[in-house]
């Protein structure tokens, strides 16, 4: 499962931009509830990569939301990477949530006019008989996004088994995209899943994307409006080659 989760604000409405803007700054009550929400839907899935989390700062009372959400969802393994250091004001983070043992991990900050976007490779199995699976929150420019992709396709390529998932901030026929397909063995999914804005999805800019080696059983939108994104969820089989702990 991939799921952009807005530092845990339930925005359902296009005016909650406006009248909840002050939740990206400071504490709110509601912000444990729509939390725990959300680890009890992540709970049914083995790897979740979430986006726009926060490391532990004011406006989440200081707790790691990515480590909150592995402790309440039964994820014992996790990865927190803060891409943007506000100090108290904001920890801006992606994570990996997994119920199997990663054999790596590896942190990579993407290219960009402005310093903020990351992604985060986490690898099952071992040598050649393992599966990559990479975590990326793109950028809102073009330029940028291209250059951030470039640089997730040249990682990609290292890896027959791989799996890329995210908030591309772009659609699946967007230029951009495009290239990516071009330069990778990853695959055009076979559905246009909508899921952008959560009460009216008309756009599919998050991501579940794989290489031809790995099979696809069932992609799609998880129907559960606990952010401004819906989140997106595949089923895949496993080569038996590739071996992870449990």
């Amino acid at each position: 499962m991939s799921f952009n989760i807005q530092v845990a604000i339930a925005s359902t409405r296009k005016r909650h931009y406006l009248t909840q803007s002050w939740k990206h700054i400071l504490p709110h009550s509601q912000c444990f509830d729509n939390l725990d929400r959300i680890a009890r839907l992540i709970s049914d899935y083995d790897i979740v990569g979430l986006q726009e989390a926060d490391g532990g700062s004011l406006r989440s009372q200081f707790i790691n939301q990515v480590e909150y959400l592995a402790q309440h969802g039964g994820f014992p393994f996790w990865y927190n990477q803060t891409n943007r250091n506000l100090g108290k004001l904001a920890q801006h983070s992606n994570g990996m949530l997994s119920k199997y043992q990663p054999s790596e991990t590896i942190e990579y900050k993407l290219p960009g006019m402005m310093p903020g976007r990351g992604a985060l490779m986490t690898r099952f199995g071992h040598h050649n008989n393992s599966m990559a699976l990479f975590m990326i929150h793109l950028a809102l420019g073009k330029r940028a996004r291209q250059q951030q992709l470039d640089f997730i396709a040249e990682h990609v390529n290292d890896y027959p088994h791989a799996c890329v998932m995210g908030d591309f901030n772009c659609s699946i026929n967007s230029p951009e995209m495009v290239s990516l397909f071009a330069k990778t063995d990853l695959c055009l999914p076979e559905e246009n899943l909508l899921t952008f804005p959560s009460w009216r999805p008309a756009r599919n800019i998050d991501h579940i994307l794989t290489t031809s080696a790995v099979q696809v059983k069932e992609m799609k939108v998880v129907n559960e409006a606990l952010s401004d994104h819906l989140p997106i969820a595949m089923e895949i089989s496993l080569p038996k080659e590739i071996h992870i702990i449990g």
